[in-house]
């Protein structure tokens, strides 16, 4: 028998998600506050919905995919929220937002206030990973509510992680994501040394994947960072957040973040030129201007600095 679920957020990962439970066989309800995205939601044979609580309404679990805490607080438990439209008894709501951790462990204690169980579900991978359905969940909570929403995350993801109880999962999100932002500095300061020393870049790139340092990194954000090519896959703006999230860890617990910081800057003077919606390594443009090389216009939309 199908499943019903909402989702509320359907943005680059919620469309993925959409994509992937229809073909799970998962009946889908959501809504967000972009139109576009809603008729997006009805293409797919989904139901587009008024408000949260009217995504919340005889489902057993909500979904949430949205672009930061603060907003998926104000879907969850704010006017028209998700906790006003709840009646089913076991309501789970499953919050994938790269999120601040403290958060997440606030919200889950007001929700627990009205008898609505609470897992802060992120999800780690690409939006192409994503519709591949090449995602996995690290998730915080009560371990009873991980197994129960067992069945929902293998519809639009290939893993989920127990990691311990709420705020675990945003924790461990933004552990990965500064592993990650890491590697894609070290190679994006390899390449421009690379371009700078009057290596070819193509062949410099495949030396690189068939030696010990090669990394996923360099299979998907090589090409990109070389054809600058920054068609979205994530966005410099929401790495800034997310960075901002991580350095904001390392000072309450009281661990040096020196990759971190400087990614961080990178980040920053990307926004400040106005790459804040391409892809996470048009950051790769600031190093080549640091360098003395030139910045390149991406093939999407307008033009840098614009």
């Amino acid at each position: 028998m199908a499943k019903k679920i909402g989702i509320v957020g359907m943005g680059l990962m919620g469309q993925a998600f959409i994509s992937n439970m229809k073909k799970s066989q998962f009946i889908i309800q959501g809504f967000d506050v972009d139109p576009k995205r809603m008729d997006d939601l009805r293409a797919h044979g989904g139901t587009a919905v008024n408000t949260p609580a009217d995504a919340a309404k005889d489902v057993d679990c909500v979904i949430m995919s949205l672009p930061n805490s603060s907003i998926a607080r104000e879907a969850a438990i704010g006017p028209n929220g998700i906790s006003e439209g709840a009646n089913s008894k076991n309501l789970y709501v499953c919050d994938t937002t790269t999120s601040r951790p403290e958060d997440s462990i606030s919200l889950s204690a007001e929700l627990e206030k009205k008898g609505i169980k609470f897992l802060d579900s992120a999800v780690s991978g690409t939006s192409v990973m994503a519709q591949a359905g090449d995602l996995i969940i690290i998730s915080g909570g009560k371990k009873e509510d991980f197994d129960a929403c067992q069945s929902y995350f293998s519809g639009f993801s290939r893993a989920a992680y127990y990691m311990g109880p709420v705020g675990s999962g945003a924790r461990t999100k933004l552990v990965i994501n500064l592993i990650l932002a890491g590697n894609r500095l070290a190679l994006a300061e390899g390449l421009v040394l690379g371009d700078k020393a009057g290596l070819e870049q193509n062949n410099l790139l495949e030396v690189l994947k068939d030696r010990a340092a090669s990394s996923k990194t360099m299979i998907d954000k090589g090409p990109k960072m070389i054809n600058a090519d920054y068609s979205k896959q994530g966005q410099i703006k929401t790495s800034l957040k997310d960075n901002r999230l991580m350095l904001e860890q390392g000072q309450i617990l009281g661990s040096p973040m020196l990759v971190t910081s400087a990614i961080s800057q990178c980040y920053q003077a990307a926004f400040e030129k106005g790459y804040s919606e391409k892809d996470t390594v048009s950051f790769y443009e600031i190093l080549r201007g640091m360098a003395g090389l030139k910045e390149r216009e991406g093939i999407d939309d307008v033009p840098f600095g614009k």
